[in-house]
């Protein structure tokens, strides 16, 4: 368990069930709490590891609970719109837990001007408290019900939120007009680099691929085209229903502040074991990120094609069996 959480349960914290967490990441041990405790996680990978315990896992949920669990993401934003959900769901308390990292000690702050708060408790660096439900003092945390970015829909929390991401429109002024019958999108986001190809190569099928349930459901309200097929999955492991002519991609570098280029490589591979035997991949990475030796590994043909100094475009093809 979580050694905020278990600390503050062997302090006199009691939960009921009804029982909600929301946001646990791998890092979140729930092994103590009961296994029909449901756990709201979007993304996948998280989704499914706590799916694979035996939690009540799913990706979003209005369902009323007693009391609450939330879990601080990095993003201010969201955080507080997490407690605002949390409050509308849960009759009882809501329990916040957080690192310092998270900016927990600012929510801290913040809620104590709101309601009484019980705790805190610090361990670990970071704190955990709680506080009665009260969602008439959170009205104004809810997540505006539209976010755009140049026409687009997006949502607090995903990537590139508030802006298209310049990596991704280097990209897409770099990719040729005709990219084939059949193409996927690995780690699509809410759009942006699907529409853009949507629009100039005409593709029969697009898939977009993304691991965030809360990005790809912005993709459906931004792509209202009947090409496009949603797919909720961690492209690291997707299998594509049949093989395909090109896949796009600006792949994640993180899932936490540490950086992993070992999660682009995944990116890559899953790249080169989707595609045809004369396939193609056009990739954007940042400068400093060491995917070539992967690519080379992975494709017969590489060529950074377009770039600059934070950028680089690369297009592989000739995927390696």
């Amino acid at each position: 368990m979580s050694p905020r959480l278990e600390l503050a349960l062997q302090s006199g914290l009691e939960l009921s069930q009804p029982l909600t967490a929301l946001g646990p990441t791998l890092a979140s041990d729930l092994s103590a709490l009961p296994r029909d405790t449901q756990v709201v996680q979007p993304f996948k990978p998280f989704h499914d590891h706590f799916a694979q315990q035996g939690f009540a896992a799913t990706p979003e949920s209005h369902d009323p609970c007693q009391d609450a669990i939330v879990i601080l993401p990095r993003a201010k934003a969201l955080a507080r719109s997490m407690v605002y959900q949390a409050c509308q769901r849960a009759s009882g308390l809501i329990v916040v837990d957080g690192a310092k990292t998270d900016g927990v000690d600012s929510l801290l702050k913040d809620i104590r001007k709101r309601v009484d708060v019980e705790g805190p408790i610090a361990k670990a660096h970071g704190k955990i408290f709680w506080f009665r439900s009260a969602p008439e003092a959170f009205a104004d945390w809810a997540a505006p019900e539209a976010q755009t970015v140049d026409g687009f829909r997006t949502a607090p929390g995903v990537f590139s939120a508030d802006g298209i991401d310049p990596a991704s429109a280097l990209l897409l002024k770099s990719l040729p007009d005709k990219l084939g019958a059949r193409i996927a999108d690995l780690g699509a986001g809410w759009g942006y680099l699907s529409a853009g190809v949507l629009k100039t190569a005409n593709p029969r099928t697009l898939h977009l691929v993304e691991a965030d349930h809360i990005a790809l459901t912005c993709a459906r309200t931004n792509l209202a085209d009947t090409c496009a097929q949603f797919r909720w999955a961690d492209a690291v492991t997707w299998n594509a229903p049949e093989p395909l002519d090109a896949v796009v991609m600006n792949p994640p570098f993180h899932t936490s502040r540490a950086a992993d280029p070992e999660l682009g490589k995944g990116f890559i591979k899953s790249a080169a074991r989707n595609l045809t035997r004369s396939g193609n991949l056009w990739l954007v990475a940042n400068r400093h990120l060491p995917y070539e030796v992967t690519l080379a590994e992975s494709f017969a043909q590489v060529q950074e094609v377009s770039g600059n100094n934070r950028f680089k475009v690369f297009h592989a093809s000739r995927p390696r069996r």
